[in-house]
């Protein structure tokens, strides 16, 4: 049962942080290849450090009303994403048709590492990744 005061109080996602190893590369990729939009781009002036990191540069892109926010960091970690591990595991983009967003995404070299699978009479389901590796997963409803 959910409490109808946090109803209230929290409106929705505001954004989803992501940390690229190459940030023109990425931010290439979420634009130029997924139709995000440049929605704010800025250099950080005052270095945020944590620890041997500090924060360079900031992009939020936007999709409809998703928003992304990359971050350029100096010296990243180089971690390798477990998708069955607790944590993130991908996010989703909606897709109006499967099969043109596949053939859409083959012909700028993107390739489809899992699916598409139909799980029901209108819902297809497919898996991409990111420059990283991350994993997107594509949903037609």
């Amino acid at each position: 049962m959910s409490d109808t005061l946090a109803s209230t109080v929290f409106s929705g996602i505001d954004h989803v942080e992501i940390i690229p190893s190459d940030f023109e590369r990425t931010l290439a990729f979420y634009t130029d290849v997924l139709g995000f939009s440049l929605a704010q781009r800025t250099e950080v002036r005052i270095l945020r450090q944590w620890g041997t990191n500090t924060v360079e540069e900031l992009a939020y892109i936007r999709l409809g009303n998703t928003m992304i926010e990359l971050l350029k960091v100096g010296n990243p970690s180089n971690t390798v994403h477990d998708r069955w591990g607790v944590g993130f595991r991908m996010i989703a983009i909606r897709v109006v048709d499967m099969d043109q967003a596949v053939e859409y995404l083959r012909r700028k070299g993107v390739g489809i590492v899992e699916g598409p699978v139909t799980l029901g009479p209108t819902i297809k389901r497919a898996e991409i990744e990111d420059p990283d590796g991350l994993p997107i997963e594509l949903r037609q409803w």
